[in-house]
Formats: structure tokens, C-alpha cells, sequence
């Protein structure tokens, strides 16, 4: 079984690391961590260490060092940007995409959107979608925590849909199918996941004009927080990251 794995922030370059705070607490009490188990720590930012549990007390656990590395960041970059899901459902989709290994999630305020967030709710949105991520990537032993980056308009969007070396728009009309792209070679490919509403017809035409190509799943109609982990399962076949 692999492991479990904690958050830290540095990982220093000494034989031991001592976990403090929320994350000894959950390791020490929750987990109920006890000297001698194997537990990997890592940085967020593909650092990892495999350590020993030393010593667990109530306020910290220390670990000793047995071995570190640096994971490579994988090839191509996925970057998902998720139309604003409602309710709970938001946080599936953060959850699901961490665990499916996307490297980027931006949220949109997509105008058919049921949720919006305005005022002092994009702050409180945003910082929830990244605490999510990193409970998530915990969960399935992430090394490398996906960035969430901040709410991001239609325009936005647009001018991101226009620098990525390859941007897909996931739309139900579409004609091709996802699995029939080549994409080898690509260093990023952006997918764009729309709301439950649907595309409005000027992003459609805005995004496609910028360069996004439409493409479809299959028959059936998803919902804006599943579909974008289900196209991210098939281009991580796709593209090697699941051979």
C-alpha cells in the first residue's frame, strides 16, 4: 500500500523533519501515526521525501530522512478552466481533477453560470477551490499541489484560449470526438468546461475565434463537474501521462 502523504512547507535538506500545526495534528491524532511507519512528505511543488516516523507528540511529529527527490513536472501541461459549478458540486470537480493529475484549474464566471461569485466571495471562493486541491492531492499522494488560479473572466479566458499551444472547448454539438485528436508534442493543452447552461453564443464564437477547437465526449450530456475529469481521463491516455 502506498504510503500516506503529508504537506510541508520546506522540506530543508537536514536527516529529519519535524511536522507542526494542523498537519501534525491530523498525522499524530487522526492518523495515528506511530514511530517506525513509513510516511512520505512532500512540498506541493514536487519535492518528496520518504521518511520514518521518529517520535509523535501532541504538537509535532518528527520524521527521519531516508530518501528525497524532485519530480519532474509532467508533459504536457493540462490546464482546466472550469466554468463556476453549483454548490458541493464545485468542490467534486476541484477534487476530482487534482486526483486525475491536472496541473492548473482557473475558474470562470461564465455567463449561463448559475453561481457567480462576487464581492468578497471570489476571495473566499478562490482560497476554498485551493484548500480542496490540497487536501485532494494529499489524498492521492500529489507531490505536486495543482495550481488554482484566480477567478477568470470571458476575456480572460479568451486571451488564455489564444497563448495555449492547444485549446479544446468541451460542446456537446461538436463533430469531432476528443479521443480522435493527435497531440503529440504539445507542451499545454487547455480545456475549456462550460456550465450547466451551456455555452453562451458569444463565447462560443469568441473562444473558437481565438483558436479553441470544439470537441465532444460521446453521446451522452455531462455536468459541468464531470465532465471536465472525464476528457481529462482520456487525454492523460491520449497523451502518455497514463502509460
Amino acid at each position: 500500500m502506498t504510503p500516506p502523504l503529508f504537506l510541508v512547507a520546506d522540506l530543508g535538506a537536514g536527516a529529519s523533519i519535524v511536522l507542526t500545526g494542523a498537519e501534525a495534528h491530523h498525522a499524530g491524532t487522526v492518523k495515528r501515526l506511530a514511530p517506525g511507519e513509513v510516511v512520505w512528505l512532500a512540498d506541493g511543488n514536487g519535492g518528496l521525501a520518504e521518511t520514518t516516523v521518529a517520535s509523535v507528540a501532541r504538537d509535532q511529529v518528527v520524521f527521519a530522512v531516508t530518501h528525497r527527490r524532485q519530480l519532474a513536472e509532467r508533459r504536457p501541461r493540462l490546464v482546466v478552466v472550469q466554468a463556476l459549478p453549483k454548490g458541493e458540486r464545485a468542490e467534486l470537480a476541484v477534487e476530482v481533477l487534482t486526483e486525475l493529475g491536472v496541473d492548473e484549474i482557473v475558474p470562470w464566471s461564465a455567463a449561463r453560470a448559475i453561481t457567480q461569485w462576487h464581492g468578497e466571495r471570489v476571495e473566499r471562493g478562490v482560497q476554498k477551490w485551493r484548500r480542496t486541491a490540497r487536501e485532494a492531492a494529499k489524498q492521492s499522494r500529489r507531490a505536486r499541489v495543482p495550481v488554482v488560479s484566480g477567478l477568470a473572466s470571458t476575456a480572460a479566458v479568451a486571451e488564455r484560449v489564444s497563448r495555449a499551444p492547444a485549446s479544446l472547448l468541451l460542446h456537446e454539438d461538436a463533430t469531432g470526438g476528443l479521443g480522435e485528436l493527435e497531440l503529440s508534442g504539445v507542451a499545454e493543452i487547455l480545456l475549456v468546461v462550460g456550465p450547466e447552461g451551456g455555452l453562451s453564443e458569444d463565447e462560443l464564437a469568441l473562444f473558437t475565434g481565438r483558436g479553441a477547437r470544439p470537441v465532444r465526449l460521446g453521446p451522452e450530456v455531462l455536468r459541468t463537474s464531470t465532465a471536465g475529469a472525464a476528457a481529462l481521463a482520456v487525454l492523460s491516455v491520449q497523451v502518455g501521462r497514463w502509460r
